[in-house]
C-alpha cells in the first residue's frame, strides 16, 4: 500500500467510495473535485494495485486549525491499519504551525468515534440532528 496525494484523477473512485460510506450524506463528484482543488487543502489517498482503499481530505486554515473534512476506508479493508496510516500522513501535508485538528463524526458511528478517541481526539461539542439521517454530530478535537 502507498499513501499519495489525492488528485482530480481520483474523483470517480472517491465519489464512489463516498456513496458507499456516507449514503445520503455523500459528496457528489463535483463536491469531491472542489475539495481536492480548493485552497489550503490536503488530500491523501491509500492505494494498492490501483485500488483506492481509503482517503482523507483536510483544510488548513491560517488560525492554527486543521479541519478534517472527510475520512474513510473501504469496508473490505478496515482494521488493517489504513486509517491510522492515512491520518498520520496528514502531518506532512498540512500548513506548518497548525496546532489542533477538528472533525465531526456521527454519534451513531461507534467504530468511528472509538477510532478517533483511540487516536487522541476528545469531544468538545455536539450538533443535534446534524446529519440527514437525524443523527447528532460530535465535534472532536486533538492537539497536533
Amino acid at each position: 500500500m502507498i499513501i499519495r496525494p489525492g488528485s482530480t484523477d481520483d474523483v470517480p473512485a472517491l465519489a464512489a467510495l463516498e456513496r458507499m460510506l456516507f449514503g445520503v450524506d455523500a459528496w457528489s463528484e463535483d463536491a469531491v473535485r472542489a475539495e481536492l482543488t480548493g485552497a489550503d487543502r490536503f488530500a491523501a489517498v491509500a492505494v494498492r494495485d490501483a485500488e483506492v482503499l481509503g482517503y482523507l481530505i483536510a483544510r488548513s486554515s491560517g488560525d492554527g486549525v486543521v479541519d478534517l473534512h472527510r475520512f474513510g476506508v473501504h469496508p473490505d479493508h478496515r482494521r488493517a491499519g489504513i486509517a491510522r496510516t492515512v491520518l498520520a500522513s496528514m502531518a506532512d501535508g498540512v500548513r506548518p504551525g497548525a496546532r489542533r485538528i477538528l472533525l465531526e463524526v456521527s454519534a451513531s458511528n461507534r467504530a468511528g468515534v472509538a477510532f478517533y478517541t483511540a487516536e487522541g481526539f476528545v469531544e468538545i461539542s455536539r450538533r443535534p440532528r446534524y446529519y440527514r439521517d437525524g443523527s447528532d454530530a460530535l465535534v472532536m478535537e486533538r492537539e497536533r
